[in-house]
This record gives structure tokens, C-alpha cells and sequence, in this order.
């Protein structure tokens, strides 16, 4: 049965049929990941142990190869004729495997990903610490992106990026860009943010904050006079503030909670769901402008209170997930079963529509 006769050509088929990510396995078909589902694209037949690692080798640069010999898993981009890619390799069952991640070309308006122009005030900040937060897959590079692209055309600024690997390529505009990679341009997150600091820069993105030494720097970054995004795998303002804390022995919490109260400005959250209305997913976002009143909050471990700050904060451009999942389903965005099943209180979206909780829901809080 037919193979694939190169991975550029299983890379098109990705751009065609505008999958997200296509997960290569040895003995089973290659699988797109299309809207959410998964896809076997069984017409091409069960992809071998050499003809994974045969697709590996084409894509990967050298210090991948030794990284997966030496590792057993490589992440990296590669860089195709109509896309970039994320590519995360491993070993499974003693053979390699591989996971291609699509990166378009061309960066996305807040229009087309949905962001709300309140959001635009934090790009003109000359200070701060801004977080975009939610699970892998959730669409947070592509909104640091388009962040990113936005103070690129609108500001005269010097940003550095410490990426890995580098996603979406950013030509200079009004800005100066530098985009340095980890493995390859700099060691690991925290040393470029540090490096960065050095390298007079107006913005900093970390790419994600794995770390305790990587949080710190980017906390120490927006303390002396730096605006500074984040990745964070987290989901919601509350729980990414508890998982920042918690990240740090007992004896300096106490110091983290002071230095998040003044310099933390806002948490984006943010999930991606199928949509209801036509192919393709939508984002729903929680957004948190940091006030004084939940600076105060987050500095006297009142994080619980949280939510409901967000709540009575929508004249300032605050919104809940739960909010935001009930005006796209309103608006036939989303399904019924796709909002309560990300809600974070689906007692309280059901008692607002006056219906009965459904009984997955149900399930799920009990779990």
C-alpha cells in the first residue's frame, strides 16, 4: 500500500486540510488532528518503524538527531514551503514517533482569534508581567503572537523572545526583534531572560515558565522595568496564581505573593473548542486585569476570591471562562455539551438558564 513519499508531502496534506497537528506512530496510520477530532488517514497505509524514523531524519537539524539518541525526545521547528512546524519526536515501544504541530505563516488580528481591543491597553504598558495560560493545544503562542505582532506595528521598541523552539517568525517593523532559541541560540528559558535584560530590551517573551529559576527571572524582569509575557500550562486566574506560588519553597512564598501583587498586571486564559456553527474551533477566554483590590487579594492569600472579582470587574474589561462559554454558546458558537463540559461551575450556568444540569456534567463534578 502506498507510503508517504516524503514528509513534505504528509506536511501539505497537514496545510490542505488545515489540521492542527498530525501524529506519526510506528504500525499505525499517520493521524491529522482536524478541528479537535482525529483523523486516520488510512489510505495511505501503516507507517513502519523505518518509515518514521526515515521521516524524522528528513526534517530534523543534527543537534535534534544527537538530542533524540542521547534523550530518547528532540523538539525543534522545521520550516516547510507553505508552514512552520512544531515538531516533537520520541521514542515508543523502542522506535521513534513524532508529532507535527502547524504553525501558519501568517500572524492572526485580535479579530480572527477573538481577543477583545480591551486587551490592546496591556501592549502599551512600559511595565508588567502579562500571562496567557490554558492546556497544550489551547491557541496560547498564536495569541502571544498576534500580542507581539501588534506592539511589532504600533510601538518602537527592542523585544527579545526566548522561544522553544522559535514558532512564528516576526519581521521588524516599528520594533527591533530579536528571537532566540533554547539548544540553540541560549541554554535553557532562564538564561535568556536574563541574557535579555542585558541586551536592552523595552519587551520579553518567555516562551513558557517551567520552572521555578525561569519564573523568578521573569518576575525580576517586569520588576526592573520590563513589560514581560508568559506561558503558563494552567488554566484559569486563580489556579495560575496558586501554581506560581506553589512552585516556590514555603520560606519564599510569602516573598512571591508580594512580587505577583506588583508586578503581575493580567492573567489571559484560555481554551479552544470545536465550534457549533461550521468547521474550525473557537477560543473562549478568562480574562483578569490585576486591580489593587486583587493585588490585595493575591498578596493576603485570598485567591479564592478571585473569581468573583472578575465577575464584578466587567466595566474594566474583565471576563469570566464561564461568561464567555455561555455568550458563545448563546450565540451558537458552541455547543451545549461543549459548554458544560469546560465549565467551571456548570450548577451555575445551568441555574442561569433555567434548566436542569445535564447528567455528564454532573458526572464530571462528582470525579
Amino acid at each position: 500500500m502506498l507510503k508517504f513519499a516524503s514528509a513534505d508531502q504528509l506536511l501539505d496534506i497537514c496545510y490542505e486540510r488545515e489540521a492542527s497537528d498530525i501524529h506519526i506512530v510506528p504500525n499505525e496510520p499517520a493521524t491529522l488532528r482536524l478541528h479537535g477530532r482525529l483523523v486516520r488517514l488510512e489510505e495511505y497505509g501503516e507507517l513502519s518503524p523505518a518509515d518514521t524514523e526515515r521521516l524524522f531524519r528528513e526534517v530534523a537539524p543534527p543537534r535534534a538527531i544527537h538530542e533524540l539518541e542521547r534523550v530518547r525526545t528532540a523538539d525543534f521547528g522545521y520550516t516547510h514551503s507553505k508552514a512552520r512546524f512544531r515538531v516533537a519526536a520520541y521514542y515508543e515501544k523502542g522506535s521513534i514517533a513524532i508529532n507535527f504541530r502547524l504553525i501558519p505563516y501568517r500572524l492572526r488580528s485580535f479579530e480572527e482569534i477573538g481577543l477583545p481591543d480591551s486587551v490592546k491597553r496591556l501592549l502599551h504598558l512600559p511595565r508588567g508581567l502579562v500571562l496567557v495560560t490554558g492546556p497544550t493545544g489551547s491557541g496560547k503562542t498564536t495569541t502571544l503572537a498576534t500580542m507581539i505582532d501588534y506592539i511589532n506595528e504600533n510601538r518602537e521598541t527592542h523585544i527579545v523572545t526566548v522561544e522553544d523552539p522559535i514558532e512564528y517568525f516576526h519581521s521588524a517593523k516599528k520594533s527591533v526583534i530579536s528571537q532566540r532559541e533554547v539548544g540553540v541560540d541560549v541554554p535553557s528559558f532562564e538564561e535568556g531572560v536574563v541574557r535579555a535584560m542585558r541586551m536592552d530590551p523595552d519587551v520579553i517573551l518567555v516562551g513558557e515558565m517551567r520552572d521555578l529559576k525561569t519564573i523568578q527571572a521573569a518576575i525580576t524582569a517586569a520588576e526592573t522595568g520590563h513589560l514581560v509575557f508568559a506561558t503558563v500550562h494552567t488554566t484559569g486566574a486563580a489556579r495560575t496564581v496558586e501554581r506560581i506560588v506553589d512552585v516556590f519553597p514555603h520560606e519564599q512564598q510569602e516573598q512571591i505573593r508580594v512580587q505577583l501583587s506588583t508586578n503581575l498586571v493580567a492573567i489571559i486564559s484560555q481554551l479552544l473548542l470545536p465550534r457549533a456553527d461550521r468547521p474550525g474551533r473557537v477560543a473562549a477566554f478568562e480574562i483578569m486585569y490585576v486591580t489593587p483590590a486583587i493585588g490585595h487579594m493575591i498578596r493576603e492569600r485570598k485567591i479564592h476570591s478571585i473569581e468573583s472579582a472578575i465577575q464584578t470587574g466587567q466595566q474594566l474589561g474583565m471576563i469570566s471562562l464561564d461568561n464567555h462559554l455561555l455568550f458563545l454558546y448563546q450565540h451558537k458558537l458552541i455547543s451545549r455539551e461543549e459548554m458544560y463540559r469546560v465549565a467551571q461551575n456548570p450548577e451555575d450556568i445551568a441555574a442561569r438558564l433555567g434548566e436542569q444540569l445535564p447528567e455528564t456534567a454532573m458526572a464530571r463534578q462528582a470525579v
